[in-house]
């Protein structure tokens, strides 16, 4: 078990950060929101940007923000068989060019690889994404790091679904 997938310890007890210093949390949330307005005037759809927002929790190993937008990305028409093989999207012919450059690109963010790396994969998302798209994609990847941080740090329980 990783240590962001660790169950709570029972000794320690959680800061939720966004309880303890609310306005810093409402900043960050206008952040998120201006972020999905740039994507949303940039034509990005719902189902992409909920397509990144799981894959940077996958990555990031959130388990507040997996829970909270795998639900919104099928309420966006996203396939239960995409979410499945999300975290192996380059192995498989499911996602179009653009899905596929606009995963690269929160990817490379995400993980903050070497600049040589870094350069390479934003080339290679270029050829797919206008320069709007491209920072509106960036925007939502730096939010939705910012999110998986504050939730994981937090320790933001995961409840069970009443069905």
């Amino acid at each position: 078990m990783t240590e962001t997938a660790a169950p709570q310890n029972p000794d320690h007890r959680s800061v939720f950060l966004d309880k303890e210093h609310p306005a810093a949390w409402r900043a960050l949330n206008g952040l998120g929101l201006k972020a999905k307005e740039a994507a949303a005037e940039a034509g990005l759809d719902g189902m992409l940007i909920e397509l990144l927002n799981v894959r940077i929790s996958q990555i990031n190993g959130c388990a507040y923000c997996l829970d909270m937008h795998v639900g919104d990305a099928v309420k966006n028409g996203e396939s239960a068989q995409r979410l499945a093989v999300l975290s192996v999207w380059r192995d498989t012919t499911l996602f179009s060019e653009k899905e596929r450059a606009a995963l690269t690109l929160a990817e490379a963010i995400t993980t903050i690889s070497d600049a040589h790396a870094r350069d390479h994969e934003g080339a290679q998302a270029r050829r797919h994404l206008t320069a709007e798209e491209f920072s509106a994609i960036s925007w939502l990847a730096i939010t939705m790091n910012a999110f998986n941080r504050v939730s994981i740090i937090s320790q933001h329980p995961v409840r069970a679904a009443r069905d």
